[in-house]
């Protein structure tokens, strides 16, 4: 029986919150960066068995075959419930049991104005003989021990925090699926930061025991990191209908095994490296290396005089790449040792990114354009307010009057070679979205541009800066 103190957390939900983590950091590609032109356990498995370890007919020549729980699932499937998918495929043996395992998982797919995560995790364990038991009936005592913990958790009464909150739903029998098997609906919340749901489903295949989980949920794009704001887990219905439908496959693929491979103790293989399938996703898409281009741009030529007024004496730059349906340019201005009074220096640098997307056809797309804004505005206001690593994000303020949409940021850095302030302004019009960066600091003469008295570009400063620069651009957008 489990014990009442009710159930603990799941492993396999953690990397989740780490990955938010990832994404944190990931969302710091201002300030500094833009001064050089970027913005930019179930432990493994184990080791097989010794030769001549006895298999469920006690025949050592019968061992030596391993089970693909990987394979049971159809790609057409697996596709619909986790696209783009990073599959993990273990095994390993134990004292009762050799088990195989797939993960297929995915926690940064990009829906319109939300992130959504999903995830199937199999577990498939092949029940060793204990004495007189045979393996069948030490997976039938396996699987009567999960069905009696599924009935307990229905009613029982966790002594949960004020801010926790969790349901359990009542164990829903599924006909006609191996020996037996069940489904069960969890959903659970913890504090700021913890909030998930998901289906399992149990099954016994003569001696083979299944457990498959579902996990779906998604957040909108613009909530702030490390909460659970906006967030929405997978309702009941739909996990309890695809765990159900889930476990038929590895059902059928376990029976399968058994029927090529009669009285047959599987042996555990090392463990491959997780793959991940070529993708369209952004969370796993490699972004190519921008080219530097043989002329500045027209466009950003036209707001030179703009430009040089913010930056005197500027170093210009131009590059350009295209990563799917965003052809995108950068143009900068920078001057790293500006004169500023007798004994002082200063660093300034102005950078716009415009981003034109197009559809296959060749047309203007506008839903990619605030598909890109959304996310966009998301990770700003992810980190908004908060400090990590030597920066500090200000507050997010989105602003009327400038395009179709427009948010704004102010971010001091003080990591590497460069300390300074940075305003930004991010604006769609249509199908573009302009990214536009004024950055800078003031120093002694003689200190180091990462030097503890440096003095970062005022947030007043900063945004004046980018908005007289943004305003110039999006009369050259308009013909003016």
């Amino acid at each position: 029986m489990p014990s009442p103190q009710g159930p603990q957390r799941p492993s396999w939900l953690m990397p989740t919150l780490a990955a938010a983590l990832v994404v944190l950091v990931a969302a710091t590609g201002v300030g500094l960066f833009l001064l050089y032109g970027n913005k930019d356990d179930e432990g493994g498995g184990g080791t097989p068995p010794v030769a001549g370890t006895s298999s469920a007919s006690g025949s050592p020549s019968a061992a030596g075959v391993g089970v693909d729980v990987c394979s049971m699932l159809p790609k057409d499937e697996a596709d619909r419930l986790v696209p783009d998918a990073t599959v993990d495929k273990r095994s390993r043996d134990s004292d009762y049991t050799v088990n195989f395992s797939c993960n297929w998982t995915n926690r940064r797919i990009s829906f319109g104005e939300f992130w959504r995560n999903r995830e199937i995790d199999v577990k498939v364990d092949q029940h060793k003989p204990d004495g007189v038991k045979t393996g069948r009936a030490m997976a039938q005592n396996s699987y009567e021990a999960d069905y009696r913990s599924g009935k307990y958790r229905e009613t029982a009464k966790p002594t949960l925090d004020e801010d926790e909150k969790e349901y359990i739903s009542p164990v829903k029998d599924i006909p006609n699926v191996g020996d037996s098997a069940f489904a069960q609906y969890t959903w659970r919340r913890s504090g700021k930061m913890l909030w998930y749901a998901y289906g399992t489903a149990y099954a016994r295949v003569g001696d083979m025991t299944i457990e498959v989980k579902y996990q779906a949920g998604q957040q909108r794009k613009d909530a702030r990191i490390l909460t659970n704001e906006s967030a929405q887990a997978v309702t009941e219905e739909n996990a309890i209908r695809e765990v159900s439908g889930l476990v038929v496959h590895f059902a059928k693929g376990v029976a399968e095994w058994q029927r090529k491979h009669p009285d047959v103790l599987a042996q555990a293989e090392p463990s491959a490296t997780p793959t991940a399938p070529p993708s369209r996703s952004p969370s796993s898409t490699p972004t190519p290396s921008p080219t530097v281009l043989a002329s500045f741009p027209a466009d950003c030529g036209a707001v030179g005089g703009t430009a040089v007024k913010l930056v005197p004496d500027a170093t210009t730059r131009a590059r350009g790449n295209k990563i799917g349906d965003d052809d995108r340019t950068e143009c900068r201005w920078l001057n790293l040792d500006l004169p500023d009074g007798e004994g002082r220096k200063k660093v300034r640098s102005a950078l716009i990114t415009v981003h034109r997307f197009t559809n296959r056809a060749g047309a203007v797309d506008e839903p990619a354009a605030k598909e890109f804004y959304a996310t966009d505005r998301g990770r700003s206001a992810g980190s908004a307010e908060s400090s990590l690593g030597g920066i500090t994000w200000g507050k997010l303020t989105d602003v009327k009057g400038l395009g179709d949409q427009a948010h704004r940021q102010y971010v001091q850095s003080r990591v590497g070679d460069v300390s300074a302030g940075s305003g930004s302004y991010v604006i769609r019009k249509g199908a573009v979205v302009i990214e536009v960066d004024y950055t800078g600091h003031q120093r002694p003469e003689n200190a180091e541009k990462n030097a503890p008295n440096v003095v970062l570009m005022p947030e007043e400063e900063a945004f004046e800066g980018a908005l007289t620069l943004a305003k110039a651009y999006l009369n050259v957008l308009d013909g003016g």
